[in-house]
């Protein structure tokens, strides 16, 4: 539903025109004056204004000038008695879309209505589209090409030109939201609004706000109309980040929103109908949260149409030094270093971590030492957690038998899990299993020794 703001002082044509625009479906806003029109023009997101060029007071030149310098996107379309030329033609060089003379043609008006309302549509697309083509064209290059990750590219390439709901799980940080966008992009609906919302970040109030929008009044605060994130999305997609957090009195609106492309601001009456493709995220099981009595049934099986897991990287770590390189040149470029590198030894050391924030915590990582690193070179201590010591400590060798090893017919990999397992054990006993004592003395973190007793099915005391 379009926006318009009508601007007389004369009651008759306010009144006319209000009813003629309300009749065509507009949402019409209205001012008797220039000052409380311009009120208006600040506190409400409008997609059109007509004003009367001659007012008491503040006029339509005038007005025309304070909307410019406040939007200068927003067309304003104007009128003038007849025969005043002049006065028209100084509008339109002060940036009035076009003018009309007193008595107008209701069909001349809503044609320049229908052409200004679709112009500032596309100004406003092309503005979005700017800002979106960073992400989009980081999404395409996006590194990885482990086997369930190439799986998941070719859902995507199946799942993008259709309009089924998509439900994306995963832990934080592996990228659910990328996922969502090569959905959109990839779709008939690439050249329309890609908006996002996530569900945890907002109290219930502000949360139902932000998706639906509120009417003038409707709450404390609400000084002016906002269209809320379903309605920005219109024709295009909107990506529900952590679903699995939408407080449940939300949730049977949203349904409805989902089933009957429907729904009515906060504090208003009036339904209003949109065409959104619905894709939602979360880290959360919400088969098992509807078990729990904490998601409804009939939402997750309108979200979960088509599903898409995404591993965590732990799983994934032929993945890890090709992510390595990207976020180093990625780095390297937005700070100015050229001649950034890591060495061997960071490499490894970076494979050894469990990485529980996923990419996420390797990009904050590679950042932060990026930062950090001396003569344009990444090295171990530069890439260690706060917590791990700069240097592990040195193990003594001398008790270690290589012959009798090198006799044997065991792989290296088995061996080197079992001098581990061992020596993890035998630092938990000699600290009286407090973890964090073992992981100091064995030069790790905490997070990784205990990745690791799980790894080994090493059991806490």
């Amino acid at each position: 539903m379009h926006t318009i703001l009508v601007v007389d002082d004369e009651p008759n044509y306010l009144i006319v025109l209000t009813e003629l625009l309300r009749e065509e479906g507009f949402e019409v806003f209205t001012a008797n004056c220039g000052e409380d029109g311009l009120k208006i023009v600040k506190n409400t997101d409008l997609e059109l204004v007509i004003t009367d060029m001659r007012m008491a007071g503040m006029d339509g030149m005038t007005l025309l000038r304070e909307i410019k310098s406040y939007n200068a996107d927003l067309p304003v379309i104007m009128i003038t008695a007849f025969g005043e030329v002049e006065p028209a033609v100084a509008a339109m060089q002060a940036g009035a879309f076009n003018y009309l003379t007193k008595p107008f043609n209701n069909d001349e008006l809503l044609l320049n209505i229908n052409k200004a309302v679709e112009h500032y549509s596309l100004l406003r697309e092309n503005v979005r589209l700017r800002d979106e083509v960073q992400s989009r064209y980081g999404f395409a290059n996006m590194i990885g090409r482990n086997k369930r990750l190439l799986e998941i590219y070719r859902l995507i390439e199946k799942v993008a030109p259709t309009t089924t709901s998509v439900l994306i799980t995963g832990e934080s940080g592996t990228g659910k939201e990328l996922v969502a966008r090569a959905i959109h992009f990839n779709s008939p609906r690439q050249n329309a609004p890609f908006i996002s919302i996530n569900c945890a970040a907002l109290p219930e109030a502000l949360l139902e706000s932000e998706l639906f929008g509120h009417e003038k009044g409707a709450f404390t605060g609400a000084v002016a109309l906002r269209k809320g994130r379903f309605e920005l999305a219109d024709t295009g997609t909107i990506f529900l980040d952590e679903m699995g957090d939408m407080p449940m009195s939300l949730q049977a609106k949203l349904l409805r929103a989902i089933q009957e492309k429907t729904f009515d601001r906060v504090g208003g009456s009036k339904p209003i109908t949109v065409d959104v493709r619905i894709l939602a995220a979360t880290n959360k099981d919400l088969k098992e949260e509807v078990d729990k009595g904490n998601f409804r049934e009939d939402l997750y099986y309108r979200l979960n149409v088509l599903h898409i897991h995404l591993p965590p990287l732990r799983e994934r770590l032929d993945d890890l030094l090709p992510l390595t390189d990207h976020f180093i040149a990625k780095f390297a470029k937005h700070l100015g270093r050229p001649d950034l590198s890591i060495t061997s030894e960071a490499r490894r050391f970076l494979a050894t971590l469990p990485w529980e924030g996923n990419i996420r915590e390797l990009e904050n990582t590679i950042e932060r030492a990026a930062v950090l690193c001396s003569n344009d070179r990444i090295e171990t201590k530069d890439v260690q957690p706060d917590s791990t010591p700069a240097e592990p400590p040195a193990w003594n060798t001398g008790d270690i038998d290589f012959d009798r090893l090198a006799d044997t017919d065991t792989r290296l990999p088995d061996l080197l899990e079992s001098i581990e397992r061992k020596a993890i054990c035998a630092a938990l006993e000699k600290v009286d299993h407090v973890q964090a004592r073992a992981a100091e003395r064995l030069g790790i973190t905490k997070s990784l020794l205990q990745y690791k007793m799980k790894k080994y099915g090493i059991q806490k005391k």
